[in-house]
């Protein structure tokens, strides 16, 4: 057990660098503490010239003394770690090896020079662990250099992928006739809607109101600024564009048509990356851990004990590589839906927002409607309690998550209800856990993905119906009626799914809301990407005119070029997400094969040596067989539990990159893990 201690240790040192990641106290602390002892001696005059202009393009928000002092922070804290961790690594390899020095001829000799005795071995481990030490503090230096340059990289691929969409809305609103400067502020202040290219935008936008720099100068040194070579070129294009004094809408336009097509080939690419990925993944950790733990198996059962070095293997190496891989795509590639479409804007209806209004000497007009508000924010606070009452379901169909709250504790219980009896060592505990834990996890990941799967469904459906809203929408305005007014003859349309919120959004506008307002609302309610880009289109074109019908047929084909490449994108995949479903049943099925088959004969061979040795007087019963080729001295069920939990694992851990890779989100992979952990749980029940 002590051979585990530097293991744990190191483990929680890892632990540290990820805190920052979830605790800004934590950021800060780190921060400061990499500054005060690192900051001078770090961030030279000639560091900073070569690095600052890659942590521009990456757009990290820190000062180059700040980020440089804390990578070599960072490196510090993940070399003691890895020093540690290889302590454990190698003290049970050299242990593993000295058990086999009966078995292999070569390790024979090598124990027989006394190189396997306690000294040298420590030394050997002493040894190792200091160089993997330096090893990994100076490979976690250049590492997170590295990582920066695949951020900007990465920024730059998600820039050339929202770029298109960027420029239909800079197309839309110029032709709607908003001056262009106010195009781009409009652009920025949606940024969480457009993605990288808005937030490019965005620091052109802040460089012109900061710094007072002209419209056409903040263009180009955006060109010079971006990771993307074509926001470059685009930038650059601009910049003659302003300067010659030519329409703008007009190229725009050209541009906007040149996108449309390029479209399609970077949706090509785009899905070649991801068949490349999935491949690696099938190959590597799904392949790759099936013949390591088939390998440790078979020389366990006959040779020397491996449960350790499988045990580390299965609760540690293929969460934490599985971990690194989802990371790596989510850095790598862009999603065809919205980036951030997570985020949107609230309307604040609230009396504080409104109780309030500034006037021309700097104090505050009473709001003589201030009681009257007070009361409708007491009733709509009681309003969402009844509405958790009357209406749970259509709240936790807006927010799956919210299923973890009732499922999480009652599986909980259910673990403490059922778990067995186990004696005070860890892996006997993990031993009587896991099966109850695993029965209270498909509970609750199945909840959720049902609950999910519904909303997405209904989503989707929403957004199939929205090409067709919009081109009926910029029909009838264009025949000439008003915006209100063509709203009221479109939703009497036959929409599908949109129809009901077409409907509700009507009796806002009817109970006194603005139609900006109850758009946004309705798009807050849908929660659907396509829906916030043409409801962010369509509400910053109505600030401008009345006759909007040329912005909602851009966003139309805007939408129906998504669809059609969602649906192209969900089409290809799918041979991948088979391959790795039929991946992750050859690796149950391996492990199953070595339970009914491979364990029973062994426990055969090893009675009938036991049989023909007792009566004979002769060696110990298969000797050569396992530790001292004794059947009581094997530890059976330790390697029946590994099979069971490696293959929990990789259940779940498939799964959530099959999602991550077909959808484009770990949270459609949910489903996919909830049915790969019911397909082990019932076949190693069976068992």
């Amino acid at each position: 057990m002590f051979a585990y201690l530097p293991l744990l240790v190191g483990l929680g040192l890892f632990s540290v660098l990820l805190l920052p990641q979830v605790s800004d106290r934590a950021e800060t602390v780190m921060d400061g503490v990499g500054q005060a002892l690192l900051g001078e001696t770090v961030s030279t005059e000639a560091r900073r010239r070569e690095q600052l202009p890659e942590m521009e393009a990456a757009h990290i928000p820190r000062s180059h003394r700040s980020f440089s002092s804390q990578t070599v922070l960072y490196s510090i804290i993940a070399a003691i770690a890895a020093g540690l961790m290889s302590l454990s690594v190698l003290w049970l390899l050299v242990s593993f090896l000295q058990g086999l020095a009966d078995s292999v001829s070569v390790i024979d000799r090598i124990e027989g020079l006394g190189l396997l005795e306690f000294w040298p071995r420590l030394a050997v481990t002493v040894f190792g662990s200091l160089a993997a030490t330096v090893i990994v503090g100076f490979t976690a230096n250049w590492l997170r250099w590295f990582v920066i340059d695949q951020q900007a990289y990465s920024r730059g691929s998600q820039i050339d992928a929202t770029l298109p969409r960027t420029v239909a809305f800079m197309y839309a609103l110029s032709r709607s006739g908003m001056a262009f400067t106010q195009v781009l502020r409009t652009l920025a202040d949606n940024r969480r809607v457009y993605g990288e290219a808005a937030d490019e935008v965005n620091a052109t936008v802040r460089q012109m109101d900061l710094f007072g720099v002209d419209l056409q100068t903040a263009i180009e040194d955006m060109g010079e600024r971006t990771p993307s070579d074509n926001m470059a070129e685009l930038s650059e294009n601009l910049g003659s564009v302003l300067g010659s004094g030519r329409s703008l809408s007009s190229y725009l336009h050209s541009q906007y048509e040149r996108y449309k097509e390029e479209a399609e080939a970077q949706q090509e690419q785009y899905l070649e990356l991801l068949s490349t990925l999935a491949e690696a993944y099938v190959t590597v950790l799904v392949a790759g851990p099936l013949f390591i733990i088939t390998t440790l198996a078979v020389i366990g059962l006959v040779l020397q004990d491996t449960l350790p070095v499988m045990r580390v293997i299965t609760y540690v190496g293929i969460p934490l590589a599985t971990l690194a891989f989802i990371i790596y795509v989510d850095s790598v590639t862009q999603s065809v839906g919205t980036p951030g479409d997570a985020d949107r804007e609230e309307i604040d209806d609230s009396p504080a927002a409104q109780q309030t209004q500034p006037v021309a000497d700097g104090g505050v007009a009473e709001d003589r409607w201030l009681r009257q508000r007070e009361i409708l924010d007491t009733y709509d606070k009681l309003n969402r309690v009844l509405t958790w009452l009357t209406q749970p379901g259509e709240i936790i169909l807006r927010r799956p998550t919210l299923t973890f709250g009732i499922t999480v504790p009652l599986g909980l219980l259910w673990v403490v209800l059922t778990i067995g009896e186990f004696e005070v060592e860890l892996f006997d505990f993990l031993e009587a856990v896991v099966p109850p834990i695993t029965e209270a996890g498909i509970v609750a990941l199945g909840t959720y993905a049902v609950v999910y799967e519904l909303r997405k469904r209904q989503a989707r459906s929403i957004e199939q119906a929205i090409p067709d809203f919009l081109d009926r929408f910029a029909s009838v305005n264009d025949a000439g009626m008003t915006i209100i007014e063509s709203f009221r003859r479109v939703k009497n349309s036959d929409l599908g799914g949109l129809t009901p919120e077409l409907e509700r959004t009507w009796r806002d506008i009817q109970w006194g809301s603005d139609v900006e307002t109850a758009l946004k609302r309705m798009d807050r309610r849908i929660d659907s990407p396509v829906v916030t880009r043409a409801v962010t289109l369509a509400t910053n074109a109505m600030q401008t005119s009345d006759d909007i019908a040329p912005v909602l047929e851009i966003a139309a084909d805007e939408a129906r070029s998504t669809h059609v490449l969602n649906k192209q994108r969900k089409q290809t995949m799918l041979t991948y997400l088979v391959v790795i479903y039929v991946a992750f049943l050859v690796f149950l099925g391996i492990m199953a094969a070595l339970m009914i088959s491979f364990i029973p004969a062994i426990e055969d061979v090893m009675a009938q040596m036991a049989e023909s040795t007792s009566g004979s007087g002769g060696a110990a019963p298969g000797a050569g067989l396992g530790l001292a080729g004794n059947p009581e001295e094997l530890n059976i069920s330790g390697y029946e539990t590994i099979f069971f939990h490696v293959t929990l694992v990789q259940a779940t851990c498939s799964g959530l990159v099959a999602g991550q890779l077909g959808q484009g989100s770990i949270k459609d992979g949910v489903k996919h893990s909830t049915i790969m952990l019911v397909i082990t749980y019932i076949l190693f029940t069976v068992l």
